[in-house]
């Protein structure tokens, strides 16, 4: 079973209902999420500020998780945050571990 890392881009204002909906999911073992400036964003869902400085200000989460676990993950999370505009990535991890 091969690990993968999701990284997820969400709006602010989402980023609580994102955070509760990981926590109560048992394909989620481990996850971080920061606060990021994104760039390439829709204009349509930026704040003027926002559109000025060329960059958003969202909530970067990532996920490590198993690639059984992925796929539910995935369907769930599509399923609740569909038209919300998040966007999502998964990159194969070759090596994770720690340090004991």
């Amino acid at each position: 079973m091969s690990d993968s890392l999701i990284t997820i881009l969400c709006a602010r204002n989402l980023e609580e209902q994102l955070l509760d909906a990981l926590l109560i999911t048992s394909d989620v073992a481990i996850f971080t999420s920061t606060t990021v400036a994104a760039h390439g964003v829709d204009k349509n869902r930026m704040s003027a500020s926002e559109q000025v400085f060329g960059r958003a200000v969202m909530t970067q989460v990532q996920i490590l998780c198993g690639s059984q676990g992925k796929d539910a993950l995935l369907s769930t999370l599509k399923n609740t945050f569909a038209r919300t505009g998040m966007r999502y990535w998964i990159t194969a991890v070759s090596e994770q571990g720690e340090f004991a």
